[in-house]
This record gives C-alpha cells, structure tokens and sequence, in this order.
C-alpha cells in the first residue's frame, strides 16, 4: 500500500478555499495522481482541502470521503505571546529546539522554551491523530502493533489523503516514529505538494511505514507554476 499525504493547494485563508493561484496548482496536481493511480481519496473536512482534492475527484471520476480528523490542529497548538506574535507549535524556530541542552524524544515538550505552554495540549492532540490514525489504516488493512503494522489484509491500494501543513508533518511523525519538535522544525510541506509514505513488506506478516518521498512539487514544475512559500517564515527566496 501507499499513502500519499497531501497538503492544500496555495489557501485563501479568510474565505476556508484556495485562490486562483492554488486552483491551477490542484489541477495540475490531478494530473500527477491519475499518473500514480489513485484509487482511494479521503480528505480533511476544512474547504481548502475540500476545493483542492475536488480537482482529482473529479479528473479520476472517483468518490471521496471525509475524515473529521484530518483537520489543521492549529487552534489546538497556537501559542500566544512569543517574540514572533501567535504562532503554531510547529513554527517555533529551529535555533529554539536545536539548542544543544535538550534530549529531544516524545515527552521533552516541558523543556522546550514556549512549547511548554502547550506541552498538555501537544500531548492531548498528538494522541488524538495517534488513535484515528491507528483506526484509518486498520480500516485500510493495516494494523498497528508498536511502530510496525501487522498485515492483517495486504493490498496495493494507493491512497490519496487531502490535508494540511501542520497536520501532515504531525501524522507524518507517528508513522515514522519522529520527535515532532526535530520534524516540525527540520521539514516543510508545500502547498498542493505531495508526501508518499509506503508500508514496506518485508515479510508476509508485518508492515512499517517508509517515506519515499517528501513535499515533491514536481507536478508544480511540470506546470510552470511556482512553488509558493505558504508557511515559510523567513528567508525562502
């Protein structure tokens, strides 16, 4: 099986859709999932992921089903009052996590400055998307016993999962077993890109997940569109 995690294509925030710009990025991101073959698509519930996933919906002629609990979690991890202003757990800079005095593991968050504000929350929603997650891909034949998954109905499904920045770097450190602070800090989704996770068989009983391939934006290329810096706080250019 392959998992695709795929964030939004470029947002309109104010209005919960994507702006003209992120419509042609959709659409040319359709055209490189009919080239994966996609054959099963979900989507968060938020209409930016809505309006993007919609382009290959319909380009595929395939159905869609939402999952509540692909949501972007940043009202649940926005942090007030740091010398950045209000921003996500996940865009704490790097200089603050990296610091050399911190053992980066699942339960440092109190020793991280300004996350241990959130600590209670990042642990709370963390093991929200931990049990739906665990849920989806038993649903999918996949069931998950410590960091690997027991082939309980292999397949070569290829799935398409619509989603967000934040979440997605989130979701993507429980199946690979990541600090989240080393992932939130080291790694960045791009609008409409495209991360592809494999559940690597190695045998006929078990399963792990394997990333293959991070925030790819080569069907951005192919378009001659831009890769847009939505979520970059500093210096992309």
């Amino acid at each position: 099986m392959r998992l695709y995690i795929i964030r939004h294509a470029d947002p309109d925030y104010e209005n919960n859709t994507i702006t003209e710009a992120g419509h042609l990025e959709a659409k040319a991101l359709a055209k490189r999932l009919e080239r994966e073959g996609i054959n099963k698509i979900y989507s968060s519930p938020m209409g930016r992921a809505i309006d993007t996933m919609k382009h290959t919906a319909e380009r595929l002629g395939l159905d869609y089903n939402i999952e509540e609990w692909t949501e972007e979690i940043w009202d649940s991890l926005k942090i007030d009052d740091t010398p950045w202003g209000t921003i996500a757990a996940w865009d704490i800079p790097g200089e603050i996590i990296r610091k050399g005095d911190i053992i980066l593991s699942y339960d440092m968050w109190r020793n991280i400055p300004y996350m241990d504000k959130k600590a209670d929350d990042i642990v709370e929603t963390f093991e929200m998307i931990r049990k739906h997650s665990d849920e989806f891909l038993e649903r999918q034949g996949y069931r998950r016993k410590g960091g690997k998954y027991a082939c309980h109905r292999p397949n070569t499904d290829r799935i398409a999962v619509f989603c967000h920045g934040g979440f997605g770097l989130t979701w993507l450190g429980h199946l690979l077993e990541i600090p989240l602070p080393l992932i939130w800090s080291g790694f960045w989704l791009p609008p409409s890109s495209v991360t592809t996770v494999l559940f690597d068989e190695r045998s006929d009983r078990w399963a792990v997940p394997r990333c293959i391939g991070l925030g790819d934006v080569s069907h951005l290329y192919e378009a001659g569109l831009p890769v847009r810096p939505r979520g970059i706080k500093a210096n992309f250019d």
